[in-house]
């Protein structure tokens, strides 16, 4: 019983590490940028489509993640500058047009790759499972588990310890200050979005391998990726650390506890939390 609860904490954190990674690029467009991005789980799908097709082609997984990422950041920076900086601070607009892009890309993939199952290819040295207790684990979900973490402290540095995220913190506070200093913000803010995009092309063909891509995938991860921002608190790195853990833990055991209330173990708390702090576990106020 033992061996069966440490198992479905461990898919739990496995989930939840990719849960940050997709929602970590969605609290950095929604939460720092104050764009509300509908299109964020469509470009989840879009570029786990892309990595496995490049995987399949070159048989490399990292060059599956690098042009899964490139092609997913460019197409971010194609819907800020192309689409997006026509509704600046509308965000009942940045909903209906993100929605828009989503449902075009979601058709988009359909022509291209049709409607089917794909797995990405797991790398040869990540098969298989590895001792852990008494029982086996997956190698790969501990490789996303270590990659959730890894991201994490790569942004947190980012954020808190280089002059660019003093400046991403700055403009959003301010731009007009910022630019007045001589610094191109809407450029910083284009990198920023660019950069979000690109963890949820990363995040697509990591969770490509073992959630597998299908139509209604970027479906799936957007509500998720919506609870983690939501509960963790709009903006917060740590949030969305603390927000990807608890509904990964919820979603793991409340399908083996309440597998016909599952969704309610998740969003019934989620709820209640708000309820009492209505910006989250970190948020705070403009």
């Amino acid at each position: 019983m033992m061996g069966i609860n440490l198992f479905q904490i461990l898919n739990g954190l496995t989930f939840a590490a990719l849960l940050f990674i997709v929602a970590s690029g969605f609290t950095l467009i929604f939460g720092l940028l104050r764009i509300v991005n509908l299109a964020h789980g469509a470009l989840y799908l879009l570029g786990g489509l892309i990595g496995y097709s490049i995987a399949q082609a070159t048989g490399s997984f990292i060059l599956a993640v690098l042009g899964a990422m490139a092609a997913v950041a460019l197409l971010g920076a194609a819907l800020d500058r192309g689409l997006l900086r026509f509704v600046h601070g509308a965000e009942l607009r940045q909903v209906l047009l993100t929605l828009g892009v989503a449902f075009i890309l979601d058709d988009l993939g359909l022509v291209i790759w049709g409607g089917d199952t794909f797995s990405v290819p797991v790398p040869e040295a990540l098969r298989g499972a590895m001792h852990i207790g008494n029982f086996f684990y997956p190698k790969y979900r501990i490789f996303v588990l270590a990659l959730g973490i890894v991201v994490f402290a790569a942004l947190w540095l980012l954020l808190n310890k280089t002059r660019l995220g003093a400046l991403i913190r700055a403009g959003v506070d301010d731009p007009e200050m910022v630019e007045a200093m001589g610094i191109n913000i809407r450029r910083v803010f284009l990198g920023t979005f660019m950069l979000g995009a690109a963890l949820a092309g990363l995040g697509g063909v990591v969770g490509g391998a073992f959630l597998t891509l299908y139509p209604s995938a970027d479906a799936e991860i957007l509500v998720f990726s919506l609870a983690v921002v939501i509960i963790g608190g709009r903006g917060s790195l740590w949030g969305a650390a603390l927000g990807a853990v608890l509904v990964g833990l919820l979603n793991a055991i409340g399908q083996v506890i309440f597998p016909e209330l599952s969704y309610f173990v998740i969003f019934g708390p989620m709820a209640l939390l708000l309820a009492f702090r209505p910006l989250g576990l970190f948020g705070r106020t403009a």
